[in-house]
């Protein structure tokens, strides 16, 4: 796994921008989540990184080699990174095996004992190899987009509100699950999403983003205690506002 450097990105569609010069980095092994209302800029954000939208400017790294930025554009396939959509995207025609399978080598039937890997990774059952998505609850779908997107050994794993379709009991178990199978891959991922819950107990960092900016970029301990301003102070739980002015001590 590789660490993910964003460096003055800013990316939009048309002539709107939607990201405006930002800065991010998740450290190798790492999982940051990014937070912020709809509009914000956070699925923008995973779209530059992943090469399916350009950047009017600035640069991507992962793992040290610029995949995006002045004169280069590494196309999305040759970037090593394994994309979760907030849908699971799995194939409907396709057996769960099949699904995991699907961006590996042929013949895929000799990745079976792979593929069964991976389901234990993400807390699946092996009978669960030869069912059809339409035989899933959404929960087990998410989880089987997972092990999809890290069959390739992705450097990176990024997830678009991957939890956010699913009810609370199921969000839950599956979000838990996500972030156990992460760990034991070493996956760096990251997080968008709207949910501050889901942020600061997922997530080795929190980043915050507001109108196309990062507002606060901490561990969730520290954005939580020490908000730099009312928004993210808002963004991460109820906030209590009291009016006031510097003073000067004597």
């Amino acid at each position: 796994m590789s660490d993910v450097e964003v460096s003055g990105v800013t990316a939009g569609y048309g002539r709107q921008p939607v990201l405006h010069e930002i800065d991010l980095r998740v450290p190798t092994g790492t999982t940051t989540a990014v937070l912020g209302d709809s509009g914000s800029g956070k699925s923008t954000l995973l779209k530059v990184i992943a090469g399916f939208v350009a950047p009017i400017g600035g640069s991507v790294a992962i793992g040290g080699r610029t995949v995006v930025g002045p004169g280069v554009h590494v196309a999305p396939e040759r970037r090593g990174v394994g994309y979760v959509r907030q849908d699971g995207g799995l194939f409907p025609h396709l057996t769960v095996a099949g699904n995991v399978a699907f961006g590996l080598p042929f013949p895929r039937r000799r990745h079976r004992p792979k593929v069964l890997e991976l389901l234990d990774l993400v807390g699946l059952p092996a009978e669960m190899a030869d069912r059809t998505p339409d035989q899933l609850s959404g929960g087990q779908q998410q989880r089987v987009a997972l092990a999809r997107a890290l069959a390739l050994e992705p450097s990176v794993v990024l997830l678009d509100e991957p939890f956010s379709a699913l009810d609370t009991a199921l969000r839950e178990a599956t979000r838990e699950a996500t972030g156990q199978a992460l760990r034991a891959a070493g996956a760096t991922a990251l997080l968008v999403t709207h949910d501050q819950q889901e942020a600061l107990s997922f997530a080795d960092e929190v980043a915050i983003l507001r109108d196309g900016r990062f507002r606060q970029v901490a561990p969730p301990r520290v954005a939580y205690e020490s908000p730099a301003d009312a928004h993210v102070a808002g963004s991460l739980g109820d906030a209590v506002l009291l009016p006031g002015s510097p003073r000067a001590a004597r």
